[in-house]
């Protein structure tokens, strides 16, 4: 994109050129900049736009991170449908932003994202997830049904009580108040979490051996271990009471 062509723009090129060749189009405080195969905001958007829009789509990009969305000083809805936002996106602090579109990306940790969007965006209302692995419904796995989404949603409008919309779909007041008393209680847990888990339990763990070090002397008599340690047995037919003679006990 040239830094001195923003007039392209204004759409003066004729309706078969690609919208490549049509670059940004302004309408009003709306910016749209749709399919240029981008992997991040372009620094010439919020150069020429930045003070003036408050609603930007990045629609049908291949964008990684919302880092440059800095300039737009008063963004209020930001459209990011279709790209490649993943885990490791970058949100920067959108103080106006109210509405958030990141349908169809691939964000898969939905608590990495609410801690972001609970830092960067105070003023969230709306937000739409459909089509990422972070929001569990048939658009995203056909092994997800409506129980594992309602459980998502009760976790998200725990987490930003400022949602008034999710998923295109409204927060009713009877769901708020559900979200309030067993949203935190929803909170997913990834296979990461549970490995880490797993090895804390290792590394605080004592190992025991289940015989003594030192089971017979191998140049004496041999003995066996049974009547040296005190093992218990339960139950009449145990196998273990088979070995234990009377002098044992």
């Amino acid at each position: 994109m040239s830094d001195s062509n923003p007039s392209e723009a204004n759409g003066s090129h004729s309706e078969e050129d690609s919208h490549e060749r049509l670059g940004p189009i302004l309408e009003g405080t709306q910016l749209s900049y749709i399919e240029h195969a981008c992997v991040k905001i372009p620094e010439e958007l919020g150069k020429w736009y930045g003070s003036k829009v408050k609603r930007v789509d990045l629609s049908f990009n291949q964008i990684k991170t919302l880092k440059g969305l800095e300039s737009f000083h008063q963004l209020e809805e930001l459209v990011m449908d279709n790209n490649a936002l993943d885990d490791s996106l970058h949100i920067p602090l959108m103080p106006h932003l109210h509405t958030l579109h990141m349908n169809k990306n691939t964000i898969s940790d939905i608590n990495s994202l609410i801690d972001k969007l609970q830092m960067s965006v105070p003023s969230l209302t709306f937000l739409s997830l459909l089509g990422n692995e972070a929001c569990p419904n048939e658009l995203s796995s056909s092994e997800k049904d409506e129980e594992d989404y309602q459980r998502y949603r009760y976790f998200v409008i725990y987490s930003i009580p400022t949602l008034k919309f999710l998923d295109h779909r409204p927060v009713s007041m009877k769901e708020r108040n559900e979200a309030k008393r067993i949203g935190s209680l929803m909170k997913v847990a990834r296979p990461a979490d549970v490995d880490d888990a797993e090895d804390a339990l290792s590394a605080n763990t004592t190992h025991y051996s289940p015989l003594p070090s030192q089971t017979r002397n191998v140049d004496g008599d041999h003995q066996g271990t049974y009547g040296r340690c005190k093992y218990v047995y339960y139950g009449r037919h145990s196998e273990g009471n088979r070995f234990i003679r009377n002098n044992d006990l």
